[in-house]
């Protein structure tokens, strides 16, 4: 009987089986590995990151754009933004449970890493960018859409699609005669995946922290940390 390659079950898992598995190996490959191991030849995800990116807000928009005929295009634009947010894609990373294959440094993986946010969105985006370059746009597809579908429906449910920072104006000039102030408090990661922590204030008090890969998207996850914090809290 031949041993059990995870690999192989991730495979079956995500019902795609790649032509070229060193690209899946690269996608489930964090930087800090390859700084432990410079003898492995695979090399890092953040390539493929980058390109998952692009190919994943694509799929996503398209799939918006089909789903909701009755949307216009500011409801599109908020979902598909929704959908591919850093901690949506990393609560997509969970559904296939793709922590369990990364291949991490020992420090990132005695820090957690197999379960941060960051790590397993970028890997997402990773696996995505394998995909499309081992089976092009119809693998991703394929591969994104049934776990698209249900996180959608999440986000129409909660409202979480809304424009949070509008949101939180309205309610605070309403109820406590301020308006926010938003400030970028930290920032981390490569050049081309910047992600970013902001703050709102309301007054002198922080209400409400968020990280995203953008400002304007750290900036709304503050926002819709405060409304749950002070309205809905």
């Amino acid at each position: 009987m031949g041993s059990f390659d995870p690999l192989d079950e991730f495979q079956e898992r995500i019902g795609y089986r790649f032509h070229n598995p060193s690209l899946l190996k690269q996608a489930l490959t964090h930087s800090s590995y390859t700084n432990e191991h410079p003898e492995d030849t695979i090399g890092d995800n953040q390539r493929l990151e980058f390109l998952g990116d692009a190919v994943l807000d694509f799929v996503a928009g398209a799939w918006v754009y089909h789903r909701y005929p009755q949307f216009g295009e500011g409801q599109m634009t908020r979902l598909r933004a929704a959908l591919v947010c850093s901690p949506s894609l990393a609560q997509l990373a969970r559904n296939i449970r793709l922590g369990e294959v990364l291949r991490l440094g020992r420090g990132e993986e005695e820090s957690g890493g197999r379960d941060r946010d960051t790590i397993l969105g970028d890997a997402f985006e990773a696996l995505a960018g394998a995909l499309y370059l081992d089976g092009g746009l119809p693998a991703v597809t394929s591969f994104a859409e049934p776990l698209i579908e249900p996180l959608a429906e999440g986000i129409l449910k909660q409202d979480a699609d809304v424009d949070a920072k509008s949101r939180l104006q309205e309610w605070s000039q309403a109820a406590l005669g301020v308006t926010p102030r938003y400030r970028i408090v930290a920032e981390y990661g490569p050049d081309h995946a910047r992600t970013f922590v902001a703050e709102v204030l309301l007054g002198d008090k922080v209400a409400g922290q968020g990280t995203g890969r953008s400002k304007q998207a750290a900036e709304q996850a503050a926002a819709r940390a405060a409304w749950t914090s002070l309205v809905e809290g």
